[in-house]
């Protein structure tokens, strides 16, 4: 089984993408990949462009990783409690892409989020996890770690136990549930 992971943002030192890329530790006997929204930078998404320039092949090619897993992990940061652009902008691109009826290909998706505060991006998961399955993607179960600095470490992972055990009992539901 393959496992597309990725931070919802383009910070060189993205927080999200650390806690994208401990999660998928944890799925050793899967195929892993990590994507960087820095590799699908594309212009600001608008109807304009798209008629003049039709669709970049970023957009193509990041929606081909979509196509070619089986799960998703997404870890999301938090932009006045929405999406950031970065993430925002692959979406409305590949939300256009001809013949694709699910732009998140319908796949089982496990929705995370980090901050450096206490509510550790929980508008933005609510959003995600509202909103996200409209548009194909199953999300099968989220997890919030507030206060990055003060629970994660980037030699040892999440050091705050009760947050630890609560991914890894996640995880296991989702290796057993979805991944067999």
């Amino acid at each position: 089984m393959k496992i597309l992971a990725f931070g919802g943002s383009n910070s060189s030192t993205s927080i999200n993408k650390k806690l994208a890329i401990y999660s998928t530790k944890f799925f050793k006997e899967h195929t892993i990949e990590i994507l960087d929204l820095n590799d699908y930078e594309m212009p600001l998404f608008g109807v304009d462009k798209l008629a003049k320039n039709g669709m970049p092949q970023q957009a193509m090619n990041f929606a081909k990783k979509i196509d070619e897993s089986d799960l998703l992990i997404i870890s999301l940061a938090e932009n006045n409690g929405a999406y950031t652009v970065a993430f925002k902008n692959i979406f409305d691109w590949i939300s256009l892409i001809k013949d694709r009826k699910e732009f998140w290909g319908n796949k089982p998706t496990f929705l995370m989020a980090t901050s450096p505060g206490a509510r550790g991006g929980a508008s933005v998961l609510n959003l995600a996890k509202t909103t996200l399955p409209f548009f194909g993607a199953n999300v099968i179960d989220t997890f919030s770690l507030p206060s990055f600095y003060q629970n994660f470490n980037d030699e040892t992972g999440i050091t705050n136990t009760e947050f630890a055990i609560d991914l890894k009992d996640k995880i296991e539901k989702i290796k057993t549930e979805f991944l067999k």
